[in-house]
């Protein structure tokens, strides 16, 4: 999956998704860090994007009170602007949540819309801990891992990652970000890996671990 971050990112997005189908889907979406640029006419272009038929989710959206590079009251703005766009298309929705684990749950909790698809969207890069990962998959949400949950610094998601239900979680890149180091390219198989990470976390084999991912990631693209 790769998402947009902007309107030209989502453009990009969709036009990879043609590509290079069926190896890659496309999200349209505006992340929190630049919702503050974006006027009425770049909306409309954006919710012309998701109609496309190649769009698959909508995202990167939600909200980043870490960098706050959009104020605060915007970024609420925009992502509920993008949860409810998401409803009337029945699309899955990919969130971005950076030092906003409260806010980020109560909207996902109290937002009306519920998808025909059991898999109403993703936390990705998952940051919060196993309490906000049961709360989010009970609800239909999976969580999606990256590297830092390779650190023992990152407590709360590696203990989401041992806690979570089966066919709940994703891995992923994160790329070009969170890459191995600051001298190497972040690229797919960085993804690999994630899924040692969380085998070792689950006690799991690791194809076991990508054989429950694949499924979840299925469930969440309607396959």
């Amino acid at each position: 999956m790769v998402p947009g971050w902007d309107l030209a990112s989502s453009a990009a997005a969709l036009e990879l998704a043609e590509l290079h189908a069926p190896l890659i889907h496309a999200a349209v979406g505006v992340h929190p860090h630049h919702v503050a640029a974006m006027d009425k006419s770049a909306w409309r272009s954006v919710e012309a994007l998701i109609n496309d038929p190649r769009c698959t989710a909508v995202g990167e959206i939600g909200l980043d009170f870490f960098r706050n590079l959009s104020p605060p009251d915007v970024q609420r703005a925009a992502f509920n602007r993008q949860l409810e766009i998401a409803v009337d298309r029945d699309l899955p929705v990919l969130v971005h949540d950076r030092e906003a684990h409260v806010e980020v749950t109560a909207a996902l909790v109290s937002w009306v819309g519920r998808r025909s698809s059991d898999a109403r969207g993703v936390l990705h890069a998952f940051s919060g801990d196993a309490a906000m990962a049961g709360a989010l998959t009970s609800i239909g949400f999976l969580i999606s891992f990256a590297l830092p949950l390779s650190f023992r610094s990152a407590v709360g998601p590696r203990a989401a990652a041992a806690a979570i239900g089966p066919r709940m979680y994703l891995v992923e890149t994160d790329a070009p970000y969170l890459s191995p180091d600051r001298d190497r390219r972040n690229e797919p198989t960085t993804a690999l890996r994630v899924a040692a990470e969380v085998a070792r976390l689950r006690s799991m084999e690791p194809q076991a671990v990508t054989d429950e991912a694949r499924v979840a990631y299925e469930r969440l693209v309607g396959k």
